[in-house]
């Protein structure tokens, strides 16, 4: 779901911190200090060699320690994800990024509704800047994710489409940036009909295999395996997000192409380096990915699935994610060739004014590449 997340940017040239001490003190006293269950961190050396450290509890009630091979949905760090299977099916020649949406989807007896129909192309959607309304902003939405019972399937991406159908663009396709997870529902779509097959396969085929990404898979069931238990305030005290037979209490396929997928610390790293630094597949594809829209936000701006800060020089390649009871983050910095990864178990005083994860980003940054907090 939606987390952009802040990019706060202090870029010293120094190496990165490769024992373990350090950030395992660090993680060990920011769990004291924020209280949240557990935690996963990884990050790559500049040869591609990935360091991991975990603290706390991936079952705190059961005694389950959190451990590097401890799993968490990405949310929102899954939309890198949908936009590199975009950029691989035109490499292919299956697509066309700024063809019009409605080559693909225009037969759909709902498309004519949708805000901006008749502009909208592939690119716009992967950017954030078609002036699509953000369906989960929506009340309907929030009434839909609360009745999807414990044995009924996840709404389908149309479903979910179908919220924000006859109402008013946000902005003229191209004019603006707003942040939308119904751009990727429709991205999605628009893949699956590129590709004749689900979103999810193109990724599987083109990259979690082909990369060795082991530990990631669509987040598309209630059951997943070794999934850390996450702590969340979405419906008013917090609570566990996995029941006494271990199935999440919401279906996670309500995120759909906005993410999507459960992975580790360590395979995010991973595939964060790889991507943003141009070597996830053989094409030339990274000019593309980051060419980006300005958000509004000083230094800040947005490609294909990946939020890009600059200050003067430096830059910060990488996307955050959230959903109820897991957070996380993936940034890549350029300058050094290394890429850092966060996962907690945990919503609760996170996110929002006065949230805690942007703090505890920046001080297990710091202890990592030896930068100012």
């Amino acid at each position: 779901m939606k987390w952009l997340g802040a990019f706060a940017i202090s870029v010293a040239l120094v190496s990165p911190a490769l024992a373990g001490d350090p950030v395992q003190e660090v993680l060990e006293a920011l769990r004291t200090e924020h209280g949240f269950p557990g935690a996963s961190v990884a990050w790559t050396g500049a040869d591609g060699a990935v360091e991991t450290r975990a603290t706390g509890w991936a079952d705190p009630d059961a005694g389950v320690p959190m451990t590097p091979d401890s799993r968490m949905l990405a949310a929102s760090i899954g939309k890198s994800f949908v936009a590199a299977a975009a950029l691989a099916l035109q490499a292919e020649g299956g697509l066309d990024l700024d063809a019009r949406v409605a080559d693909w989807l225009g037969e759909r007896p709902w498309f004519g509704r949708l805000p901006n129909h008749d502009s909208l192309t592939l690119r716009h959607l992967l950017t954030h800047s078609g002036g699509l309304p953000d369906h989960v902003d929506l009340p309907g939405f929030q009434a839909v994710f609360l009745s999807v019972g414990t044995d009924d399937p996840a709404p389908t991406p149309e479903d979910l489409i179908g919220l924000i159908l006859d109402t008013e663009p946000l902005f003229a396709a191209g004019a603006g940036w707003a942040y939308s997870d119904t751009g990727y529902l429709l991205a999605g779509l628009v893949i699956e009909a590129a590709a004749g097959q689900p979103w999810t396969e193109v990724v599987r085929d083109r990259f979690l295999l082909p990369l060795g990404l082991t530990d990631t898979e669509p987040s598309d069931r209630r059951f997943l395996d070794r999934l850390a238990v996450g702590q969340t305030e979405m419906a008013g005290p917090p609570m566990r997000t996995l029941d006494a037979e271990g199935r999440l209490v919401f279906h996670p396929g309500i995120e759909g192409a906005g993410g999507g997928f459960v992975t580790t610390a360590a395979d995010l790293a991973r595939w964060g380096r790889l991507l943003w630094s141009g070597r996830a597949m053989e094409a030339s594809y990274l000019d593309e990915m980051l060419a980006s829209v300005e958000t509004g936000a000083p230094g800040r701006s947005y490609g294909l699935g990946v939020g890009i800060d600059r200050t003067g020089t430096d830059e910060v390649r990488g996307h955050g994610g959230w959903i109820p009871g897991y957070v996380g983050s993936l940034r890549y910095y350029p300058a050094r060739d290394v890429a850092i990864a966060i996962q907690i178990n945990s919503d609760v005083g996170m996110l929002g004014p006065g949230g805690a994860f942007d703090a505890i980003e920046r001080a297990i940054r710091a202890a990592i590449l030896g930068m100012p907090k």
